[in-house]
């Protein structure tokens, strides 16, 4: 991501970090860093630190360049004359360097600034205290959740001197973290929100933890907390003057009851010896403490006790995630309608980027909030940002986007408000477009959003982006370096979807998607998709479309591999097929008795390019059959090797899948394959604490019903209550996913909170749950699986696998993605 907010040289920058320099241009002005070579905006003003992280920066030095960008900061040497108009600092560090320079630039400014940690709800908090706040200050917050190493200098740096406020939250995972991010921040007021599990793994017990986190508020004026979350021994709490808030012990703001009712919450607390009590538009018990601690930190800066009440009651929902849905007349839509600020707007302009499956990229843009700058000067940046962002077409809607149209050199079309807008939607004829919806909340752009969105029933499996590519992360930091690594996309992503999943892929640079059928790989194709694509049953019926979209078939057999050559036309050279062999899973490969007429079709045949060669480990997850699991791989390399002999070069070899990269780390070879693992499951690990659940599976109630004792449910009437009680029938059925066998108790859903057994037989279209006792509604949400009840749960109920299970969800089933 790129912000700016202050200029320097790079002469300057060079001459703060003491860096080695060679610099061609030494006046050339720096507004903005940049760490993603993906992710540019302003190019000629921005200056790229090459960090070595996950990825090594270095490595996209030439695509920077080649989009604009001048000046770098590296800590490698470059060959220069490679890049004839570039500045250079050269560094021990480069990570270090970026945090030096933003120091640098906090230092220059001298203002109120709040610091966040704790293990929840830091975001949140961040987000309602810039609502309560910026009606009074110019505030600058962190973007999002730029909480980590690199998010908050990029944070920080937004600083300048017209702002009066920052609030900033820091992140961290393991010990020796938190000690830079202070002295980025710098905060004179500290938020602590609460100490729990999350990241415990990184930390010797949870008391180092907690003094780890502590160290961002060393020398601050005020530090507002809670005591509960301080009572390990030996911890000193910082801080000239302390606020405490609690809602179990005596405190400075202590809440004595919640009462919840008609989707609004009533806090009552006691401050200064006097009852006051606020009444908030949330029911849940995290924005319960997040609240409270707003209530706490705005008490803290001397704000008038009824004020506070009246601002807390105006809170609204923070939106922090980018929503991904179908849209009508072949859209996509990407929702981001409850937030609009310059910085968000960068980030939300990224992942429509992303999105590579409609030729036509369309923004949807209300008038934006920016404190410290003209409009003139905003909707200048914003026109700037959308042509570097190549966004085909703009839809202004508001007064002052309206009155500066002339600055925007696109497609465009102008409103003075929502309803208009809504009024005019089927002259704007959208068509196979990429459409970004953004918008201030005043503006209600949930309207727009459900006249876009395509019409599907209430059952919904959302996607959460983030999650996998976290889980996507984790298996690549266990990988040795330049081993390459082949996603798994066949049947629809594991029920999760199709391009969704391999634009995110695509962007964050796998190297091979695996598909089982060709026409998943042309859906990809024609979706964007421009990776290397491996088709795993490439059907003689569907070589042509294959030659066609580049798609590069498994051949697993001599029948296979004779008729692809008859197919091949003869001005054909070098196409890239991948060779499958039979070690043991006794499936589909080569087995070792037909290597010779293998070879014999191979050698020096110039239609093919054999580009991998790999066999399929039947038990890697299974401690069990691990002495079969050597055996298959001794195999397997001795197969290799003669193939490779013949062929006179070397093929990429893989062996390994999900669990192959957890327990056989010694097989890597030149690259794996990354499946289930994607999703959050493996096999190899019956809790893997470093996963994350993707997809959560969620339908709402449609009608609720007393029944007498003795009263049955369902076809066959196989569900009974003899007691009688309360049944609510849900929106989900076996047409779904949901198999009959859930039947009759052994399936279970969670409504709030609570698990809740099925009762009668699975319909086609729906189900009944026992639900005696709650006190539900029509329209509640109901969990089919989620984090806290599993797909893994979920299979063990059934005698299945976690697989069967989530790429059973049927395609009728509105896919979702989420995207923070």
């Amino acid at each position: 991501m790129a912000i700016a907010k202050e200029h320097y040289t790079i002469q300057q920058i060079a001459e703060i970090l003491n860096g080695k320099s060679l610099l061609v241009n030494p006046q050339a002005l720096i507004k903005n860093l940049i760490t993603d070579s993906r992710s540019l905006a302003d190019a000629p003003y921005s200056l790229f630190f090459a960090i070595k992280a996950q990825r090594n920066g270095h490595q996209f030095i030439a695509n920077a360049y080649q989009q604009g960008i001048r000046n770098f900061v590296v800590s490698q040497s470059i060959v220069a004359h490679q890049f004839p108009e570039a500045n250079w600092i050269e560094v021990a560090d480069t990570l270090e360097a970026l945090q030096q320079l933003v120091a640098y630039h906090r230092n220059q400014h001298h203002l109120k600034v709040i610091g966040i940690t704790g293990s929840n709800g830091k975001t949140i908090v961040k987000e309602w205290l810039y609502q309560l706040l910026s009606a009074d200050l110019q505030v600058v917050r962190s973007p999002k959740s730029y909480n980590s190493q690199i998010g908050v200098p990029l944070a920080v740096w937004q600083l300048n001197h017209q702002h009066q406020l920052g609030i900033f939250e820091a992140g961290i995972s393991r010990p020796g973290e938190m000690e830079q991010l202070a002295t980025l921040i710098r905060p004179t007021i500290g938020v602590l929100t609460n100490i729990r599990e999350a990241h415990d793994e990184g930390f010797a017990s949870k008391e180092a933890k907690l003094g780890e986190k502590l160290k961002l508020f060393r020398g601050v004026e005020t530090f507002i907390y809670a005591p509960e979350y301080l009572t390990a021994k030996n911890v000193e709490i910082p801080g000239k003057r302390k606020f405490t808030w609690s809602f179990v012990q005596p405190a400075d703001l202590q809440v004595i009851k919640v009462l919840a009712e008609n989707r609004k919450t009533k806090i009552k607390a006691v401050y200064q010896g006097a009852e006051v009590e606020v009444e908030v538009p949330f029911t849940d018990a995290a924005s319960m403490e997040n609240i409270v601690i707003c209530w706490a930190t705005l008490l803290a800066m001397g704000y008038a006790v009824k004020e506070v009440v009246s601002r807390l009651s105006k809170l609204s929902k923070v939106a922090m995630r980018l929503q991904l849905v179908n849209g009508i007349d072949q859209c996509s839509l990407i929702d981001d309608s409850y937030s609009a600020d310059i910085s968000s707007l960068a980030i939300a302009l990224d992942f429509l980027n992303q999105q590579n499956q409609h030729p036509k990229r369309t923004l949807i843009l209300s008038d934006l909030q920016e404190t410290g700058k003209s409009a003139e000067q905003l909707y200048q940046e914003i026109a700037l940002l959308l042509k570097q962002k190549k966004i085909n077409r703009l839809i202004g809607i508001g007064a002052n986007i309206s009155a500066y149209a002339h600055l925007f050199d696109l497609e465009k079309s102008f409103f003075t408000d929502t309803a208009s807008f809504l009024a005019n939607v089927a002259l704007l004829n959208f068509n196979h477009e990429t459409i970004l919806v953004k918008g201030a909340r005043k503006f209600e752009f949930e309207r727009i959003i459900k006249r876009l969105a395509q019409k599907i029933h209430d059952t919904v499996l959302e996607i959460n982006l983030n999650a996998l590519l976290d889980n996507l992360q984790s298996y690549k930091t266990r990988l040795a370096p330049g081993v390459k690594t082949m996603a798994m996309v066949k049947a629809f992503s594991y029920g999760s979807g199709s391009f969704e999943i391999a634009n995110l892929l695509q962007h964050h640079k796998v190297d091979y998607l695996t598909v089982a059928y060709v026409d998943e790989g042309i859906t990809l194709r024609k979706a964007g998709i421009s990776l290397p694509l491996m088709v795993m049953s490439p059907e003689p019926s569907a070589f042509e479309p294959m030659l066609r979209y580049k798609l590069e078939p498994e051949i697993y057999s001599l029948e296979l591999l004779q008729n692809f050559l008859h197919f091949l036309p003869e001005e054909v050279n070098g196409f890239p097929i991948h060779i499958k062999l039979d070690t043991g899973m006794h499936r589909l490969g080569f087995q070792e008795e037909h290597l010779l007429q293998l070879l014999h079709l191979l050698k020096g045949n110039q239609k093919l390019k054999v580009v991998s060669v790999f066999t399929h480990l039947v038990a890697t997850d299974d401690e069990q059959h691990d002495s079969f699991t050597e055996k298959q791989v001794l195999l397997y390399q001795r197969m290799y090797q003669q193939i490779a002999e013949v062929l006179h070069h070397s093929p990429l070899k893989h062996v390994l899948n999900t669990s192959g990269i957890s327990r056989w780390p010694k097989y890597q070879f030149d690259m794996v394959r990354l499946g289930i693992g994607l999703y959050g499951f493996d096999a190899a690990h019956k809790i893997p604490s470093d996963l994350q659940t993707v997809a959560v599976l969620k339908t709402t109630i449609s009608q609720i019903k007393q029944l007498a004792p003795g009263e049955t449910v369902g076809y066959s009437r196989r569900g009974v209550l003899p007691n009688g009680g309360t049944i609510a029938t849900v929106k989900i059925g076996y047409a779904d996913g949901y198999s009959r066998a859930f039947g009759n108790g052994v399936g279970k859903m969670l409504i709030a909170g609570k698990l809740v057994p099925t009762i009668g037989s699975i319909c086609m279209d729906m189900c009944m749950l026992d639900v005696t006792g709650m006190e539900l509604a029509v329209g509640d949400e109901v969990i089919v699986f989620n984090q806290q009840h599993s797909i893994v749960d979920l299979a063990t109920a059934i005698g299945t696998i976690p697989y069967e299970i989530l790429t059973n969800v049927s395609q009728r089933v509105k896919r979702v993605y989420y995207y923070e």
